[in-house]
């Protein structure tokens, strides 16, 4: 190839072989250079883009970045809605599938279909026009979705610029690879900051900081999945997806082609026993229909494709052995113990502890030190030791004793009879103040991002707060003096600090955190006092009759609240916290009277597609009740995904209707016959 000889020739070779090189390292995980290479190539490109500007374009390298962040999200309607998969637990119910999908087509008809892993990140849509990214945006509710298009830009591995000059919508998941994850966290907990539980929360929530500039600095990856055109491009499902490894986007390229449901099964195991391998998390495979013609004869239902399902992988396992076991102090004096672990690879993160929970559940599994053990993450993010390996023991292993002092300040604890709970009963015990703090600025209470435990370690081990209250008090000299934490994070925590002033009232009560007291039930108390002022104001007569009249109080939680309320310590801490003008007046807004749920009450749970709270918002504004936990009298149970077993035997129980996160949001739009499909009580969760 002949030199360049002009700076638009040299412009176009730079582009050409900087997307060169990305395609081999973030699509084929082939780099043939050094990321010095590639950063000097980079470097050249931006240097000849600042000498001649009018050589920029809008696919170049160098544009991925917006310059400035986004007020908020724009709302996103899709023309072709995103539907979910049915989930599947057995080869049974996947027999089931099979058969339903045969004998739903003509007889002539002998369908093939397409294995795929189930990719576990954030689901997106991404739109090119004359063969430009133009347009991504989140899955939202399938229909609506917000736009994420100047973050999706910022993924390397995603081509600005394509081969294909018609419109084309494309679907997949973005998703971080599970060691860019651990060294993220790394960094994360280097800063104070607490690490991600996972990679699809890491990569969910990349998704939606407002600033492109923050979400560059994440290794996000994007694995297409789906055409949306494609039955206009080909005529089979794995042939688009062979068209978009064609175009130079990324895929998994991991799928199988079968006949039979003999050859499924055979794939999925295979599926299973390689996902340890993928450099992506997967928690199953995908099995669908791969002719688009018997797609489109199979049709769909309200809410999933007939042609499609999604075959479940039980929980991840790994056995492991126990080095030590430590107890570690909650804010409510509760010790819990935790095993320290050999180190070890579990469903996409590297796990080194596990709860044990209480002391009776040690009892029970017998756990000791030097043990063989079998660990599995509840709910795919707290791992907890489930099984102990007795065959594999030797006799050197030790047995753990119910400790008689607190490991923190060295009071005797206390056990109430007939509770597993081991406590400590000092009120000054710095074990207790941590957690309470730590407790204070998580997401649903306070929300103080950059107040890791790193931080919070140091800010109590110095004496430098010894209540929530303390916190308001801190200034940026004394936050800049403390290990690993220059100006700059010490002034984002003092933001962070000074902004959750401003939280409404029913954050701070969830974080002071009152017994029995959840998000539901610390809005509804939160709507009854209105300000904390008033909530300090009421006698014990006074709130035992006031919180006695809100719906779903039951008398325990009455008396929690009452207790609270009149317990010396707390009441000090809640003026204090009033003194310094934390939670200012701020009326919360109560159920509408009237609106299309006006008269049902809903129970939310599993994963959602949108922040919990928010679906609470949504509910109480169309007149709804929301109830924390299912109850004599609760209409509905909302199951996102991940659905917990005490959930599934509540709605039995009251013979409450399970309904799913998009058949509330059809009725939110006063569709009643969205819920004429609804499950039998209880029915329907796995």
């Amino acid at each position: 190839m002949s030199e360049p000889t002009s700076p638009a020739e040299l412009h176009a070779l730079l582009v050409r072989e900087l997307q060169a090189h990305a395609y081999r390292y973030y699509v084929l995980d082939d780099p043939t250079v050094s990321d010095a290479a590639y950063d000097a190539l980079y470097r050249q490109l931006v240097e000849l883009e600042q000498q001649h500007p009018e050589l920029v374009t809008s696919d170049s390298p160098t544009r991925r970045v917006g310059d400035r962040p986004r007020e908020g999200f724009v709302k996103l309607t899709r023309p072709v809605k995103m539907l979910s998969l049915d989930n599947t637990y057995s080869t049974a119910e996947l027999s089931e599938f099979h058969k339903r999908v045969v004998g739903g087509l003509p007889a002539s008809e002998h369908p093939e279909f397409c294995v795929e892993p189930k990719l576990d990140g954030a689901s997106v849509e991404i739109v090119y026009e004359g063969g430009m990214l133009v347009q991504a945006s989140t899955r939202g509710d399938g229909q609506v979705g917000e736009e994420i298009t100047e973050n999706v830009r910022t993924i390397r591995g995603l081509p600005l610029r394509i081969a294909h000059k018609d419109r084309l919508t494309l679907r997949g998941e973005v998703v971080i690879y599970r060691a860019d994850l651990d060294r993220i966290n790394v960094q994360r907990e280097a800063a104070g900051e607490e690490p991600f539980a996972n990679p699809r929360n890491a990569a969910a929530g990349s998704l939606r900081l407002l600033d492109p500039r923050l979400v560059a600095a994440r290794p996000l990856r994007v694995l297409l999945y789906q055409i949306v055109q494609g039955p206009s491009l080909a005529s089979r499902h794995t042939e688009a997806l062979e068209l978009i490894a064609a175009l130079g986007l990324p895929t998994h390229r991991k799928h199988v082609l079968c006949s039979s449901i003999e050859e499924i099964v055979h794939a999925i195991g295979e599926i299973d026993l390689a996902r340890a391998r993928y450099p992506f998390e997967t928690d199953g495979a995908v099995i669908k229909v791969d002719r688009f013609s018997h797609q489109e004869i199979l049709g769909e239902t309200a809410k999933f494709p007939r042609w499609a399902v999604a075959f479940k992988f039980a929980a991840e396992q790994a056995e492991t052995r126990v080095q030590s076991v430590v107890v570690q102090v909650g804010r409510t004096g509760a010790l819990t113990p935790v095993a320290d672990l050999d180190p070890v690879q579990l469903a996409g993160t590297t796990v080194s502890r596990a709860s044990l929970h209480n002391f009776d559940i040690l009892s029970g599994l017998d756990v000791r030190i030097g043990d063989l053990v079998a660990i599995q993450k509840a709910g795919e993010i707290i791992p907890q030791v489930v099984a102990v390996r007795t065959e594999a023991r030797t006799g050197a292993e030790t047995p753990v004793p119910i400790p008689s002092a607190c490991p923190v300040c060295n009071t005797p604890v206390v056990r109430v009879e007939g509770q597993a709970v081991v406590r400590c009963p000092s009120r000054v015990c710095p074990g207790q103040l941590k957690a309470a703090i730590h407790h204070y600025a998580r997401r649903f209470a306070m929300d103080i991002d950059h107040l890791g435990p790193a931080v919070i370690e140091l800010l109590v081990d110095r004496k430098m707060v010894r209540d929530v209250a303390d916190l308001y008090d801190l200034t940026l000299l004394q936050l800049s003096s403390l290990p690993r934490l220059g100006a700059k994070s010490a002034d984002n925590l003092l933001r962070e600090i000074e902004a959750s002033r401003e939280r409404p009232l029913d954050r701070l009560i969830c974080g002071v955190g009152i017994p029995q007291i959840g998000q539901v039930a610390a809005r509804q108390l939160a709507e009854a006092a209105v300000t904390l002022e008033t909530l300090l104001g009421w006698t014990a007569a006074q709130a035992r009759e006031r919180v006695g009249q809100i719906h779903g109080f039951g008398p325990n939680m009455v008396e929690e609240v009452v207790r609270f309320l009149q317990d010396p310590d707390q009441r000090s801490l809640l003026q204090r916290l009033a003194a310094r003008s934390v939670s200012r007046p701020q009326p919360l807004e109560s159920s509408a009277a009237e609106g299309p749920l006006a008269g049902k009450s809903f129970c939310v749970t599993g994963v959602l597609t949108r922040k919990r709270e928010d679906v609470h918002g949504m509910i109480r504004g169309a007149g709804g009740l929301v109830h924390d936990k299912i109850k004599k009298g609760t209409t509905y149970l909302v199951a996102g995904d991940k659905v917990g077993k005490s959930k599934t035997d509540d709605a039995k129980k009251y013979g409450v209707q399970v309904i799913s996160e998009q058949q509330l949001y059809a009725m939110l739009a006063g569709h009643e016959q969205a819920v004429e499909e609804v499950l039998a009580p209880g029915e329907g969760l796995t």
